[in-house]
This record gives C-alpha cells, sequence and structure tokens, in this order.
C-alpha cells in the first residue's frame, strides 16, 4: 500500500540523537515488516553502512506499543531472533513525532518464503525456534493480557454476526456451532508463558537455510503455549488444501528438541487447532464486514472470485485469509477432505513416555546432586 514517505531532511530530523549518521536513502518497508495495521506505517531507512526500520504508531495506545517493545529487548538479550528496538542517546526506545509514537528497528537481511516454498530444514528451524521463545519467555516476569482469548473472539463474532449477508448462511452455522463446541472444551489449565500469539508464515524472515527473524510482536501474551504451536502448524503445514503429516512431524520434532510436550498438550492438540483456525477466520472477517464496502467484499468470497484483481492488495489478502482459515477450520471439523484423520492419529500417539521420563530423571538426578 503506497505510503506517504518524509524526506531524507525530514527523517533526519526525527531521527536526531539515535546516531544513525546521515540519511541516504528513505522507502517503503518491505512488505513483513509492514502488515496491513491500520494507523501504522513502516519506513526502510539506510544510514551509514546500516540499514533500518522506523515505524510510526498513530492508533494504539502508546502503553501497548511500550509493552511490545520491553518484550523485545528481553528475547534480544536473551538471544532471540526478533526485530531490536534502538535507543537513542537518552536510552530512550519510544519518541513522540506529532501525533505518532515512533520506533527504531535494525533491519533484518531475510525474506519470507511462501509456504509451499518452505523445506524441511525451514520447518524444523521454525519449530525449533517457536520452543525457545516459548522457554526464554520463562524468564519475562512481566504480565501481557491475551487480545485473543477465546471469550473475546466469541465476543467479536457476536458482534458482526446478524451483519453478514443471507448468503453466508452456511459459513454462521459453522461458527455458531464452532464457538458453542469450543466453550465447552477447551482446556486452560495447559502450560502457559509468552506466546507469539500471531504465528505466520508472513512474518517469519529466512536466509538460506536458517531463520534469522520472527516479525509482528503485536498480539504477543501470556497464553497456553500449545495454542501457539497450533498456530504455527495452521500456518506451515497446511499445503495445497489439506494438511501434509510430514510438516506437521517435522515442525514437531524441531519444537521437541527444545522442550517436550505434555500429555495434556497432546491432548488439547485437535481443539487448539480449531481455536486457532476459528480465530483467524473470525479476525479476518471481522477487517472485511467492518469495511464500508463490505457487502462487495463478502460476495467476492461467495462467488469465489478471490484475488482476481490485484492479489498483493490488502483487502484482497485479507479475503484470501479468510478463506484459507475457514478451509482449515471446515477439515478439522470433518465437513471436508483434507488430511486430518493422519494428523489426528499423530496426535493421539505422539506423546512419548520414555522421553518425558528421561528428562524427569535427569531433573531428579540434577537435583539430587545439587543438594549433595
Amino acid at each position: 500500500m503506497q505510503q506517504n514517505l518524509p524526506d531524507k531532511k525530514a527523517m533526519a530530523e526525527m531521527l536526531d540523537g539515535y546516531g544513525f549518521g546521515r540519511i541516504q536513502s528513505v522507502a517503503e518497508a518491505p512488505q513483513p515488516w509492514s502488515p496491513d495495521t491500520s494507523g501504522r506505517r513502516d519506513v526502510l531507512v539506510a544510514a551509514g553502512r546500516r540499514k533500518y526500520i522506523v515505524r510510526f504508531e498513530a492508533a494504539r495506545p502508546e502503553v501497548d506499543l511500550r509493552r511490545e517493545v520491553d518484550l523485545q529487548i528481553f528475547l534480544n538479550k536473551n538471544g532471540f531472533p526478533c526485530p531490536q528496538p534502538l535507543p537513542d542517546r537518552n536510552s530512550r526506545h519510544l519518541k513522540s513525532v506529532g501525533d505518532e509514537v515512533v520506533v527504531a528497528y535494525r533491519h533484518i537481511d531475510g525474506r519470507v518464503r511462501n509456504s509451499e516454498d518452505l523445506t524441511t530444514a525451514h520447518i524444523e528451524n521454525i519449530g525449533r525456534s517457536l520452543a525457545e521463545l516459548h522457554v526464554i519467555g520463562k524468564g519475562y516476569k512481566k504480565g501481557i493480557d491475551s487480545r485473543f482469548s477465546y471469550a473475546r473472539v466469541a465476543e467479536s463474532y457476536g458482534q458482526i454476526r446478524d451483519r453478514l449477508p443471507p448468503y453466508f448462511k452456511k459459513i454462521k452455522r459453522t461458527f455458531d456451532e464452532e464457538v458453542e463446541y469450543l466453550g465447552g472444551y477447551l482446556e486452560g489449565k495447559l502450560p502457559k508463558g509468552v506466546i507469539h500469539g500471531e504465528m505466520l508464515d508472513e512474518g517469519i524472515l529466512l536466509k538460506g537455510e536458517r531463520l534469522v527473524g520472527i516479525l509482528n510482536f503485536g498480539a504477543a501474551c501470556r497464553g497456553k503455549l500449545i495454542y501457539d504451536l497450533a498456530c504455527a502448524i495452521n500456518a506451515v503445514c497446511f499445503i495445497n488444501g489439506e494438511y501434509d503429516l510430514k510438516r506437521f512431524e517435522t515442525l514437531i520434532s524441531g519444537y521437541e528438541q527444545v522442550r517436550t510436550l505434555s500429555l495434556a498438550e497432546w491432548d488439547a492438540f485437535p481443539n487448539e487447532l480449531r481455536f486457532s483456525a476459528l480465530r483467524f477466520s473470525i479476525a479476518f472477517l471481522v477487517d472485511l464486514a467492518r469495511r464500508p464496502d463490505a457487502e462487495d467484499c463478502l460476495a467476492t468470497i461467495t462467488e469465489e472470485r478471490v484475488g482476481e484483481k490485484n492479489p498483493e492488495a490488502p483487502v484482497t489478502r485479507k479475503m484470501i485469509g479468510f478463506e484459507k482459515y475457514l478451509a482449515r477450520l471446515q477439515i478439522l471439523r470433518r465437513e471436508r477432505d483434507g488430511g486430518m484423520e493422519p494428523l489426528l492419529l499423530a496426535m493421539a500417539t505422539g506423546y512419548d513416555y520414555r522421553r518425558y521420563q528421561k528428562v524427569k530423571a535427569t531433573t531428579r538426578a540434577a537435583k539430587a546432586a545439587k543438594s549433595s
């Protein structure tokens, strides 16, 4: 989406105090850095021998932005590959410029791959990195409330349900039944900690086979770790209209190299996958339903003409996102075929008692050695 960019002189004045050096160029940030978020714009700045991402926030409350920046600072200090907020000479990470709040980040040299182009090494690294986030996050003591709890998702759907057109009858039935089902079957007593909250393939930066950055921490919060893993599975293990068992096993293998899933988490896996698919499909639907041209947008979805005009347009991407996650939900609910049975079997038999017992035995041995 085209945005009004500051010229080099204006950008130099805004960034005065950061010590970046002479501004050489100002351009739109690449898409992974600049999601379709109202009230936000990201600018790529070349200065000296480095590149930076300068983020301008006008919509989000400063307290929310500060929480995100504080978490990113903590994760960077612990070696996690996420955007690094940079301080000015007065050690401030946020700066007010007119009606906007500015945060500067060091640019990460990597690119996003489409899900279908991810290699086995990429998928394993995604699983490992997500587990590292969960383990590192145990040391983060500040509270971050979840914006995407079941109650909030159900409330969001309720606010737009009666505004959906008559031809959404089947889709409404799917959402109605799923909201009612998950209200009774989501398990709350599961391991919790800092989660990314929005693990989508479009926010993962890769360089060769390496994962070099995970972006878009605006939804990060304290929540169920298994839900975060379910989001990653829905993002990278769904290819050509169905779930890919090999990808699922590769992602889990990478994750469990760092953190072993508990039996309770394995048991909760199917419902967490369903909730992830429900949450994202409703989020895309809410964005579309609140637009002034909502009727035309929703008709386009129903008539399956998504992407016919401009696949790079923000509205079109939201349409595609809605259809993608609705398809996942329908498969997880067995409303259509798509590789659900092998996935369920893998989840039902995936818990490795021997590995879990080995971890427990090692922990007990370490405690005994420490006390002796």
